[in-house]
């Protein structure tokens, strides 16, 4: 009754109110239909063309809306064939190389993974749409408690995070079924070589600044088999007190 009688009063401000809700709601469909556009984009002439061919790798790129993990600002740019700045001097990866690593994972739905470098949360939430659980790793408190917050927003309950230096993996949760590292140590950590599940599968960049290189790993017989994928430049993995590895 109460509402009727507002309404009979002030008509007016009534349709303009009315009128602004239909408008915003409007205004973010379309924005989500523009985002889901360029996503699907994303996949076909980005990844897909490039020869990622896995269907678990495409899905996951196809259902993750990484606008959501780019900073204010950088939405629009979101899909792009580039890494963006996320803080702290890092990154969140170029999707065709977020797919590629995900993609020489060669992931099934029950393996738990380990991430060295949580950034942005993005790579996670890939790892979280085609595995059973992800166990991520970051150095950088801000960034951590950042993709905490969004990634439980976003419902990846299987998705773990830790805010800590990921050189010594995470030996509490170890054996891992696959590994991926997104930042550049100098070296392979020999405790995540440890961390490794037999059969598992471990991709990770080594080198220097000036010239780093996508490595696959796979641990037979206890033994690390190593296949070179393409260079690559990524953030230098650091230590507590901010020296790279």
């Amino acid at each position: 009754m109460m509402s009727s009688c507002i309404y009979k009063r002030l008509p007016g401000i009534a349709l303009v109110v009315l009128f602004f809700i239909a408008g915003c709601s409007y205004s973010q469909d379309k924005m989500k239909e523009n985002y889901l556009h360029m996503r699907m984009e994303m996949v076909r002439k980005q990844i897909e063309a490039r020869g990622i061919r896995d269907k678990k790798v495409l899905g996951a790129m196809k259902r993750v809306e990484r606008h959501h993990f780019v900073p204010n600002g950088y939405e629009h740019a979101a899909y792009g064939d580039y890494p963006l700045p996320i803080g702290d001097g890092q990154t969140i990866s170029q999707p065709y190389i977020v797919a590629l690593m995900t993609d020489q994972l060669d992931l099934d739905s029950w393996d738990k993974v380990l991430e060295v470098g949580t950034g942005s949360g993005y790579q996670a939430a890939i790892l979280a749409e085609i595995c059973d659980s992800v166990f991520s790793i970051e150095i950088f408190e801000s960034l951590y408690k950042t993709s905490r917050t969004l990634l439980k927003d976003l419902g990846y309950d299987n998705v773990i995070l830790k805010h800590g230096d990921g050189y010594e993996g995470w030996p509490e949760h170890a054996p891992f079924d696959a590994i991926i590292v997104t930042c550049a140590p100098t070296h392979i950590p020999s405790a995540l070589e440890y961390q490794l599940s037999e059969g598992g599968r471990m991709i990770i960049p080594t080198g220097n600044k000036y010239s780093q290189e996508l490595i696959l790993l796979i641990k037979q017989e206890g033994k690390l088999i190593q296949k070179d994928v393409i260079p690559v430049r990524f953030v230098p993995m650091i230590g507590e007190d901010g020296k790279p590895y």
